[in-house]
């Protein structure tokens, strides 16, 4: 009896020291991290989760498009295999992280993800690779056209957004009653963060939502993810 009791005892401090163990694994990696654990990684299995279109206009090489925003996608992540690693990204994180847990949840045994996703990858001018349907570079709003923005007397409020962004949308409704209440003092301008990858890029704008306030062309207030309706008013009057 004393022995099947010991033998009980060790099998469960056995197992308990194996999860802490899993649950202790990095799985969240930077850019530069994410690309050396896939290039060390035997059998890697990379998606990208974000739409076609992102996904054509510049990717990591040999990535899987799996778009989290489509209905097929639980359906589409069946078909990888679960006891491979597999690594998730997207444009800034948010997407990859929503997709990790639910490939977690499934049952994938070693799931990775990049937090900063291709913001931080093109922020620090990791390869690419690109599908027929990549936008003309001539499509986005050049640097010399962001700083002829802040050429004025008002304040300028940027937001950079993009239309998957949760927080983004929240914001979206009273950045546009504001836009209309202040025009006379305050120029507000959204900027999709997926049309202006090189923008962003410049501008080390590598987290969604970013706001950035500008007084007499000096930036005086820079902030990532979400802000709440008054606490930017009161930033726009402090000036």
């Amino acid at each position: 009896m004393i022995k099947t009791s010991f033998f009980a005892l060790l099998t469960v401090i056995l197992f308990s020291c194996t999860t802490s163990q899993s649950q202790t694994d990095k799985t969240s990696f930077s850019a530069p991290e994410f690309l050396e654990k896939i290039k060390a990684t035997k059998d890697a299995q990379l998606i990208d989760v974000r739409t076609p279109g992102e996904f054509e206009a510049g990717h990591i090489e040999n990535a899987k498009n799996i778009n989290w925003n489509d209905d097929n996608f639980m359906a589409e992540v069946a078909n990888l295999d679960k006891t491979k690693p597999i690594f998730v990204y997207c444009l800034s994180g948010g997407r990859s992280g929503s997709a990790a847990k639910a490939l977690r949840k499934e049952g994938f045994t070693t799931v990775y993800e990049m937090p900063g996703g291709m913001m931080e990858w093109r922020s620090k001018k990791m390869p690419l690779a690109t599908g027929q349907a990549a936008p003309a570079p001539s499509a986005e709003m050049t640097m010399a056209q962001y700083e002829a923005l802040l050429n004025s007397d008002k304040t300028i409020v940027v937001d950079f957004y993009a239309d998957w962004c949760i927080p983004c949308k929240k914001m979206k409704p009273y950045l546009e009653k504001m836009e209309k209440e202040l025009e006379s003092t305050v120029t507000i301008v959204r900027i999709d963060a997926d049309k202006n990858p090189t923008l962003c890029q410049a501008l080390k704008v590598e987290n969604l939502p970013t706001v950035k306030i500008y007084k007499n062309k000096k930036m005086t207030w820079d902030n990532i993810g979400f802000v709440e309706e008054t606490t930017l008013r009161e930033k726009i009057k402090g000036l």
